[in-house]
């Protein structure tokens, strides 16, 4: 089975952060067709990404998707009869290794205490009887002979060893082979129909478009649910957005929205490459619960407008508009406080981040108060960013080593965001307060 090695680089992931969430809000407010289409950029997009179980195919409503389902399921149980083998593999690789290791050790040991038993032997009977040296010859020669024996024994055992382990290490190794080969010939067929399927693809999404009825008659049922949905459902976001802070904040809010829909791809990915290819990556779980982190930061003033925060309002649900304002008001000083100590918190941990002498950063020298802001910002130039023997700033501590020193600036974006919705909170509570009805 072939293997998967890849390691996203840190620049791809900070820009994907940005560059996804645009191209996704560009994308969602496209004028939507008034009639139910199938289209070759999302047959292909689920074909690159779905393609290896059939998603595609069922996508045009085709039943030959169920061709790839019994073949990816071959190839998962081939990986796991394939890691099952491995780790008989190194059972028996190891306790071959101990007993060669005894070999290597107990041969000489047991050899040169051979050749050393006639010397002793002779020691003794030399030795004046009862004396001394009579007795320290005659220990020497025992711990000779125990050491023969007790080696002979060790050589017995560890040359059985060697004569029944190594068919089974052999078998073992002869079975990873195989079900490793079917694994990848498995894959190989998934690969060649999917390759087919790229070139016909067109095809498929013609003929499931002309399948489709002139016209899709919806259901008395579905008329009724989009009627309440209408008069009964939630507020558009948009009916939130009072003035400048408020549009800021539904902004950042569904921008960091679409970081969900990244982490589908890097999951699917992830699954994919542990458990199809035996690669698992050292990357996506730690990219993934950093841009959560960050998602709930940013998305904190969105869910402050849209009243998303969980509470309880068993007495403040049903007060007036005034007496709502007027208990918002009350407790704005304990949500200043909160957000004004998370503002100043993230703005240490975000100085600390890039203070951290990691390389010869000329931003983690200010960060440290040995240059000014403005001798900073002269020296400042492509280099801090292009030359690979600068590194600036906090890094993680596993191998991906990503930078968190922008994670740490995003805390800051968070509480300044936070703030200002809480100042648009205020604002229009004060208002209610003075119109009084």
């Amino acid at each position: 089975m072939p293997g998967l090695s890849f390691t996203l680089p840190h620049w791809l992931y900070w820009v994907g952060l940005i560059v996804f969430p645009i191209v996704a809000m560009v994308l969602s407010r496209r004028p939507q067709p008034q009639e139910k289409r199938y289209t070759l950029p999302l047959a292909y997009m689920i074909t690159v990404t779905g393609g290896i179980i059939g998603l595609h195919r069922f996508y045009v409503k085709s039943l030959l998707g169920f061709v790839f389902i019994p073949v990816f399921l071959f190839v998962l149980y081939a990986n796991g009869q394939t890691q099952d083998a491995r780790t008989v593999l190194s059972n028996y690789a190891n306790q071959l290794r101990v007993a060669e290791r005894v070999l290597e050790r107990e041969e000489d040991r047991v050899e040169e205490a051979r050749s050393e038993l006639s010397e002793l032997q002779a020691a003794v009977t030399e030795a004046e009887e009862g004396s001394f040296a009579k007795k320290s010859a005659e220990r020497r020669l025992k711990r000779a002979e125990e050491t023969i024996e007790k080696g002979a024994a060790r050589l017995e055992e560890a040359r059985s060893d060697l004569e029944e382990f190594t068919p089974l290490r052999d078998e073992a190794a002869d079975a990873r082979a195989f079900w490793d080969n079917a694994a990848g010939y498995a894959f190989y067929l998934i690969l060649a129909l999917l390759l087919i399927d790229f070139i016909l693809l067109p095809g498929l999404v013609r003929r499931a478009n002309e399948s489709l009825p002139a016209h899709e008659e919806i259901s008395e049922a579905e008329k009724a649910l989009a009627a309440a949905e209408a008069e009964e459902g939630p507020k558009h976001d948009s009916e939130y957005a009072q003035n400048w802070i408020d549009r800021l904040s539904l902004f950042c809010g569904e921008f960091v929205a679409y970081w969900a829909v990244i982490a589908v791809f890097v999951y699917y990915y992830e699954v994919i490459a542990r458990y199809v290819f035996g690669s698992p990556t050292n990357w996506a779980h730690e990219a993934m619960y950093l841009m959560f982190g960050m998602q709930y930061l940013i998305a904190g003033a969105y869910a402050m407008l849209t009243e998303s925060h969980v509470r309880v309002d068993i007495f403040y649900a049903p007060l007036s508009k005034p007496k709502k304002a007027w208990v918002d008001l009350l407790t704005s000083i304990f949500f200043f406080i909160f957000a004004g100590t998370l503002l100043v918190t993230s703005w240490i941990f975000a100085m600390d981040a890039i203070a951290v002498p990691s390389g010869n950063s000329i931003v983690s020298d200010w960060a440290r108060g040995q240059v000014s802001l403005g001798e900073m910002i002269a020296g400042f130039g492509l280099d801090q960013w292009s030359d690979p023997n600068i590194r600036w700033g906090e890094i993680s501590f596993n191998e991906w080593e990503v930078p968190l020193w922008p994670m740490k600036w995003v805390m800051v974006m968070g509480a300044l965001l936070l703030i200002l919705q809480g100042i648009s909170k205020l604002s229009k509570d004060i208002r209610e307060i003075a119109r009084g009805n």
